[in-house]
């Protein structure tokens, strides 16, 4: 019976060193295996952290860059476009220079002018021939003529050299004959009628509307029938050309022509 009892104790024994050994095996396990479960739940955890900041970072980061570069693209093309801009408002603003240069250019009158004291007459000029002044000294010079005593001749000089230009008429000659056919203080028949180079229609003066017309018609039927070759009443540009068909008489050369040395 002792040694039965004996043999119980030994197996109690027995067990409880294995079932300790067992409990003692598993704490140790247990505490040796925690901490590398921590670590790894750990840098799980902060893999995942990571994973979410760089998936946040890539969702924020790339719209941010998208639209900063986008702004970019945008101010540069702005940019790009108020440049072309200004390079074509420069453009603009250097060919309308160009074109008010131009239309100065031509407008200007770059004639070589004569004074005054340079102008020359003769019998024998070509009536077709400008006398070479410029408007301003042509003013000047029918402005102090003595023999204007009605003022006409200086209140239309301008109108006149406008026409002799349009019409190559000598400014001289044009004046000496309305005053040799109209008078120095324009007869009243030529007033009237504003007809001041005689120009006939079945005997009588031809009547004009203004003075402005009388001119121009004047101006113009010298230049068409007595001073163009092959026009109706053409003999040459000279006085004396003009004088075969315009007025047959003698002394019409010498009552123009004295009425230009008047002038001069």
């Amino acid at each position: 019976m002792k040694t039965l009892l004996n043999k119980l104790i030994s197996r109690k024994l027995i067990y409880g060193f294995i079932l300790s050994m067992a409990i003692i095996g598993t704490i140790f396990i247990t505490v040796k295996m925690f901490p590398k479960l921590e670590l790894s739940k750990g840098t799980k955890t902060r893999n995942i952290n990571i994973e979410t900041m760089q998936m946040a970072t890539l969702e924020n980061i790339p719209s941010r860059e998208i639209t900063s570069r986008g702004s970019d693209i945008s101010r540069g093309s702005n940019n790009e476009t108020k440049e072309n801009e200004n390079e074509e408002q420069k453009e603009k603003v250097v060919n309308k220079t160009a074109e008010e240069k131009s239309g100065k250019d031509k407008n200007k009158d770059t004639t070589k002018h004569i004074s005054i004291s340079q102008v020359k007459i003769s019998k024998n000029m070509n009536l077709s021939k400008r006398t070479g002044l410029s408007k301003t000294d042509f003013v000047k010079l029918i402005s102090g003529l003595k023999y204007d005593t009605s003022g006409f001749f200086e209140k239309n000089a301008k109108t006149i050299y406008d026409l002799c230009e349009k019409y190559s008429i000598n400014e001289i000659f044009f004046c000496g004959l309305i005053s040799a056919e109209s008078g120095w203080n324009i007869a009243s028949n030529h007033r009237r009628t504003h007809n001041y180079i005689s120009l006939m229609r079945n005997g009588k003066l031809i009547k004009y509307s203004s003075v402005n017309e009388g001119l121009e018609i004047a101006a113009q039927k010298l230049h068409n029938n007595y001073l163009t070759p092959g026009g109706k009443f053409y003999n040459g540009k000279t006085l004396k050309g003009v004088q075969t068909y315009f007025c047959p008489s003698s002394s019409w050369i010498n009552l123009v022509y004295g009425r230009m040395k008047q002038i001069v």
